[in-house]
């Protein structure tokens, strides 16, 4: 993926900061055509936009139907974030939802998405029925307001920012602009 090839070539970190796309949807999901009801065009758009990026990434997509709440996914990813290699959670629901179609808002469907990465199930179990990550989320919701996020992913570096898939020539520009500017502030 781009970001892996941003951490090899230029040493960056990668944070990730969970963002409130849909809050407002119910836990048996919405249909694209209602959610995008009267924006028809809109959604062809958007699939066929989604389809080409993942196409040229070599990602896997599926035509999907439905949107769901990702609230309890974005804690669990959290929660991955702090577990040896839980990094690998954030692919693989990216795959479970754009290339699967699964309901990423049940358990069941996040626990299975866990014992595929090997990440310890009753730990998870856990957090998805204690929601300890709740508050770190919530976090991470202030954060994206207050950088001003409309859209994922958005990607920001030392003040810069782009928002959507993005070709990797654009992070890299973006990663260059930021050390160039931090240099700048500390010569």
């Amino acid at each position: 993926m781009r970001t892996d090839r941003l951490v090899e070539q230029h040493q960056v970190v990668i944070r990730y900061t969970h963002f409130p796309l849909h809050p407002e949807t119910p836990p048996e999901g919405v249909a694209l055509s209602d959610l995008f009801a009267g924006r028809e065009a809109l959604l062809a758009e958007m699939k066929a936009r989604l389809e080409g990026l993942a196409g040229e990434l070599g990602l896997p997509y599926a035509d999907r139907t439905h949107t769901f709440n990702s609230r309890l996914a974005q804690e669990l990813g959290k929660w991955a974030e702090t577990v040896d290699g839980g990094e690998a959670i954030h692919d693989a629901l990216f795959r479970a939802y754009f290339a699967e179609t699964k309901d990423i808002s049940r358990p069941a469907v996040l626990l299975e998405v866990v014992r595929k990465v090997g990440l310890p199930e009753e730990e998870a179990r856990r957090v998805l029925e204690e929601r300890t990550f709740r508050e770190a989320v919530d976090r991470d919701w202030q954060r994206s307001r207050e950088l001003g996020v409309t859209g994922v992913p958005t990607y920001a570096a030392g003040g810069y920012g782009v928002v959507g898939a993005q070709p990797y020539e654009v992070l890299e520009d973006l990663v260059v602009r930021a050390r160039e500017a931090a240099g700048a502030e500390r010569g």
